[in-house]
């Protein structure tokens, strides 16, 4: 069976049984692992899901959430992978998608199939635009409801006009709210419902729960009252939950109190267990007893203050702060695992993917060892060195033919990389008779799956289609091509690259005299080494001793070491500076160097040079891969060593890495990132 499928010239051929196990890939539609039935060609290596195939797509469509110009159906995205956005969900594209060239506007296949239509009598009051009201979504959407800060589930509303970064979604429930309410805790004045700021202050606290809230409110401007939806909605007079064997019972007064569960303050109405003499916050009680997050190998269980502790005082494994075990924390119940964790740490929506156990656990099955994650490399040929067997022959699951394992020497080219983590290629490597395709042992030996403390879902291992595929990390910043692990949960399309994936979640850095801590809450602090401003939602390595000391995960991974060309030495990467203001010259592209900035020094031959004159632009991509979508042919990766052309967009020498046009007649070469902004 054949199909000719819009997105290729020639004929897909049908596959019945495709196996990840014997050629693990990548559906072009959804981007999702294929298995079972696709459609696909060997040839080029393009594979597609069944559904994915014969999902029936007009190549144009009016869509009603960009009404000025219709919108194309492409197969393949326009931008650099990551770089583009869907307009409804919020989340990065890839796969199948339609394109507004005109407006960059873009929707997922999934996004644009929905049904929806304009939402009638709508308050102006509590947004200015017109909303959608989608009926029939099944697709995550990456923005929370507006509303009440929950995930977005069932019939929704939606406003088009709301574009990324800042999407407005809402429940229909939370979108139907009255206006105007009377509430016990108020009893003089009417409550107002107000929507986000700035119609109400940026961190208004709510009156029940004290919760710091950005979402729509409930509002006493003479009383200087605020009341949250949740607290609003969903504050029954009594609870009962299967993790608690009592009722807890709401104590609706204003009274001070620390949580037992979370050991936080709380100064209004907690709910009581008169039983076990508790007093917790409302959203504390259904906390789960037992879960797994990607931080720790094994299951960790919820364990309060009247529990018997068998441990002392420590730190938690998050946020690397002092845990106070009289209060209520996770811990794991293997007997001798130490590992702990705040309540609020350990819940954090960055860490736990909101997955629980199911009922019937037991905690006596973490003492058993847990098989390891399934390979995708078979071994052909093994030797005995010493006391160990080592494969001296494999077949991989990304390549056709079988790899050899060397231990010493070199290859034909100096410059050969590893076709998995793109790093020059070093002793023990394996690697290809027939083709020029290599592999370190470390990337011929990666799992299939691994949970990594970057990421709250388990990450499968993938890799790049073609020479032209290339993709963004999503931990470091960096383009890279070769193999990456990424999250396929819910349309995540997390990636990252594994230089970034075999980082642990401590660090010791020469840059720092204390060892530096992976933690997801930034609190808007900047990297000690490029200055550059952290984000909330950024992972860093922090010191946890009060020294104000933090590094992305991009300039955590710099090399220590550097080669240039003109120096017989490695270069080695240097944090701090003292020379004079007269010596801050880049000794490759005779540039200033920064201040204190990072840069790659020899002392022997007293050579500095900045830190992409070091490595390169694309210290990640694969000398002779290809970029699309930045010239109107695709461009080249090289390295020039001697004679070295000017870059067509600044007119200065291409010294080093750089893209170029193999075409005849075009003599098309530039720096990278002249490149990025030439086709800007």
């Amino acid at each position: 069976m054949e199909i000719q499928h819009f997105s290729r010239d020639h004929p897909l051929v049908f596959i019945q049984d495709h196996s990840v196990a014997s050629k693990a890939t990548l559906c072009r539609g959804c981007e999702k692992p294929v298995e079972g039935w696709s459609y696909g060609c060997n040839q080029c290596e393009f594979y597609l899901h069944k559904g994915c195939a014969e999902l029936e797509l007009a190549p144009q469509i009016q869509h009603p959430f960009h009404p000025k110009h219709p919108l194309t159906l492409l197969p393949e995205s326009p931008y650099i992978r990551g770089g583009g956005w869907c307009d409804f969900c919020g989340k990065q594209l890839g796969g199948f998608f339609y394109n507004c060239n005109d407006c960059d506007f873009d929707l997922h296949i999934n996004c644009a199939l929905l049904q929806s239509s304009i939402a009638a009598n709508f308050p102006n009051s509590l947004h200015p635009h017109p909303l959608f009201f989608i009926q029939n979504h099944n697709n995550e959407v990456d923005s929370d409801c507006s509303g009440c800060q929950k995930p977005i589930s069932g019939p929704f509303y939606h406003c088009s006009d709301c574009t990324y970064p800042i999407f407005l979604n809402l429940h229909k429930e939370c979108a139907e709210l009255p206006l105007e309410i009377n509430h016990p805790c108020d009893r003089k004045h009417p409550l107002i419902l107000l929507p986000q700021p700035p119609t109400h202050p940026q961190k208004c606290s709510c009156y029940l729960c004290r919760i710091q809230w950005k979402g729509f409110v409930y509002s006493c401007s003479l009383c200087n009252f605020y009341l949250l939806l949740d607290d609003f909605l969903f504050s029954p007079p009594t609870i009962t939950v299967a993790s608690h064997e009592h009722p807890w019972v709401l104590v609706s007064r204003k009274i001070s109190f620390v949580c037992d569960f979370c050991g936080t303050d709380g100064d209004h109405s907690p709910y009581h267990c008169d039983t076990c003499v508790l007093f917790v916050h409302k959203n504390c009680i259904s906390l789960p007893r037992h879960f797994r997050i990607t931080r720790h190998h094994h299951t960790i269980s919820l364990w309060y203050s009247f529990q018997q502790n068998q441990i002392e005082d420590c730190m938690c494994q998050i946020c690397y702060k002092e845990v106070d075990i009289s209060y209520g924390h996770y811990r794991c119940p293997a007997s001798r695992c130490r590992y702990i964790a705040h309540v609020r740490c350990a819940t954090d929506r960055a860490i736990w993917d909101g997955t629980i156990m199911l009922e019937g656990y037991d905690e006596r099955s973490e003492e058993v060892a847990h098989e390891p994650w399934n390979l995708i490399t078979d071994v052909v040929e093994q030797i005995r060195i010493g006391e160990l067997m080592v494969a001296s022959e494999i077949k991989h699951s990304y390549h056709d033919h079988n790899l050899r394992l060397t231990f010493s020497g070199k290859t034909k080219d100096d410059d050969s990389q590893s076709d998995g983590c793109t790093r020059p290629i070093s002793t023990p490597f394996y690697s290809c008779e027939q083709c020029k395709f290599f592999l370190h042992k470390d990337c011929a030996e990666l799992p299939k799956q691994m949970p990594h403390s970057f990421h709250r879902h388990l990450l499968t291992l993938t890799n790049s289609h073609d020479e032209y595929d290339h993709s963004w990390c999503r931990a470091c910043g960096r383009l890279y091509q070769g193999f990456s692990y990424g999250c396929y949960e819910g349309g995540c399309r997390f990636r990252i690259d594994i230089q970034c994936m075999l980082f642990s979640d401590t660090l010791k850095h020469p840059s720092h005299e204390h060892s530096l801590f992976l933690v997801h809450n930034n609190q808007e602090t900047s990297c000690s080494a490029c200055f550059e401003q952290l984000f909330p939602w950024n992972v860093t390595y922090r010191c946890m001793k009060r020294c104000d000391f933090s590094l992305d995960v991009g300039c955590a991974t710099l090399p220590l070491a550097a080669c240039y060309k003109y120096d017989r030495h490695p270069l080695t990467l240097t944090c701090s500076d003292d020379f004079e203001p007269s010596q801050l010259y880049c000794d490759l592209c005779e540039k200033e160097r920064e201040p204190n900035r990072w840069f790659y020094y020899c002392a022997d031959c007293d050579n500095s040079l900045h830190l992409n004159c070091a490595l390169g632009d694309l210290p990640y991509m694969k000398l002779g891969n290809k970029l699309k979508g930045f010239h109107k042919h695709p461009l080249t990766i090289v390295k020039y060593i001697w004679n070295c052309p000017p870059c067509k967009v600044c007119d200065e020498v291409c010294n080093g890495q750089a893209v170029e046009c193999k075409e005849s007649e075009c003599n098309f070469t530039a720096h990278w990132y002249c490149c990025r902004k030439y086709i800007k």
